[in-house]
């Protein structure tokens, strides 16, 4: 099934972008390699891929303005792959509407498990996380948009109003890392100094709601100092 995926690598060390690309075959995706900004553009708009593994430092453009170009027109799953390790970097890329981030130097199993992961989210939310009647299904949960109800196996969670907007808003992205700063935005509308310790409380409440246990697969992981992922 995975054979017709077709994967652009946008790196310019030639060594990661041949070990990638091995990566890729291997697993039976279509691997297309790119070694610079405009090889990579002219490549996207030509090959349209199923997902994009970018690099950040191209030798004749940033890989931001690359996704920022990218998400003018399409949702393709983007999963960045960059030496730059700050957090602010990470939360540019993700906030601009990266699917994930990975740093170098990286695993091999990790990134092709990021790849599965961002392809299968992509496969069973393609636009939308909505079903035909304003529902959200996620293995035994459910949320009931219009409703604003809430259920796990058939019973009912009561959340606050701003634990449900959190939740509802999280499921809409479902797949994708969703930083600190995109939620409050979303949630309040504005920020100041205790807007990340008041989302963390509200995260924390509703995650208990929701039976999160350590160890245990939960419905919503928190990316530590970046934000949270559905």
């Amino acid at each position: 099934m995975s054979s017709k995926y077709k994967v652009l690598i946008v790196e310019d060390e030639k060594n990661i972008c041949h070990l990638i690309g091995a990566l890729l075959e291997a697993d039976g995706y279509q691997a297309v390699p790119a070694r610079d900004f405009a090889n990579g553009r002219m490549l996207y708009f030509s090959h349209r891929p199923d997902l994009i593994i970018l690099d950040l430092g191209l030798p004749d453009g940033d890989g931001m303005d690359l996704l920022r170009e990218i998400r003018k027109d399409s949702l393709v799953p983007v999963i960045v792959l960059s030496a730059r390790a700050d957090e602010s970097d990470k939360v540019e890329a993700l906030d601009l509407g990266a699917n994930d981030y990975v740093t170098k130097p990286f695993s091999s199993a990790e990134l092709m498990a990021r790849v599965r992961s961002a392809l299968r989210t992509a496969a069973r939310y393609s636009g939308t996380a909505l079903s035909p009647d304003g529902t959200f299904t996620r293995d035994d949960l459910l949320i009931d948009y219009g409703a604003r109800r809430v259920f796990i196996d058939q019973s009912e969670i009561k959340l606050t109003h701003t634990e449900f907007d959190i939740l509802s808003y999280l499921s809409r992205c479902s797949g994708k890392v969703v930083t600190y700063s995109a939620i409050i935005k979303e949630i309040w509308g504005y920020s100041d100094s205790g807007s990340v310790k008041k989302l963390q409380v509200n995260m924390a409440n509703m995650r208990k709601k929701l039976g999160a246990k350590p160890g245990k697969k939960n419905y919503i992981e928190n990316e530590l100092g970046i934000g949270y992922r559905m």
